[in-house]
């Protein structure tokens, strides 16, 4: 991974402060995939350090009783699209391998993505999330969970209903 700290491979390494690579244990029971790093994060450079990772985690811990240690936090992409604007197919093209090699060295027990981007990155659905939020997924033999990004569930009260509801359903695919 030493690699992914000076990629080059898109123009977001241009406008990028650091590359947002990863945080958390490899063991970890739970592998969260987000959809790219904001301002905080690209500052940070940890993902889900700002408001939207404070609620995520703030729920997960509530319905789950996991922790953001227990978690090993990352994006599709690795570094901010300007303005905070979702992703190109290109750039996503170009960050696949390094998010393939953190899914295949993780031992996570479940994967859960939030928003569109992440969700269809990792488990291939085309459809919105509104249409497959709280649906179970697999990917490699793992089960996952596909949500709504907390970004959304700060602007909206019945989002954020949703997205505490669909982490309920982690119960069950992250017990011992």
């Amino acid at each position: 991974m030493d690699e992914l700290l000076s990629c080059t491979r898109c123009q977001l390494a241009a406008t990028r402060q650091r590359v947002v690579v990863g945080s958390g244990p490899t063991s970890a029971r739970l592998l969260v995939v987000g959809e790219a790093p904001g301002r905080t994060e690209d500052e940070g450079g940890e993902p889900f350090i700002g408001a939207s990772g404070r609620l995520l985690f703030r729920l997960l811990e509530e319905e789950t009783g996991l922790t953001r240690a227990d978690c090993f936090v990352t994006n599709v992409v690795k570094c901010r699209p300007p303005a905070n604007r979702p992703p190109r197919n290109e750039e996503i093209a170009a960050c696949a391998p390094w998010l393939e090699a953190q899914l295949a060295e993780s031992a996570h027990r479940a994967l859960l993505t939030v928003g569109n981007t992440a969700g269809r990155a990792v488990f291939g659905f085309t459809e919105g999330i509104a249409s497959v939020h709280g649906q179970r997924f697999e990917r490699d033999g793992r089960p996952g969970i596909a949500t709504y990004h907390p970004a959304a569930a700060l602007r909206s009260t019945s989002v954020a209903r949703d997205l505490r509801a669909d982490l309920k359903l982690l119960l069950e695919l992250v017990a011992p």
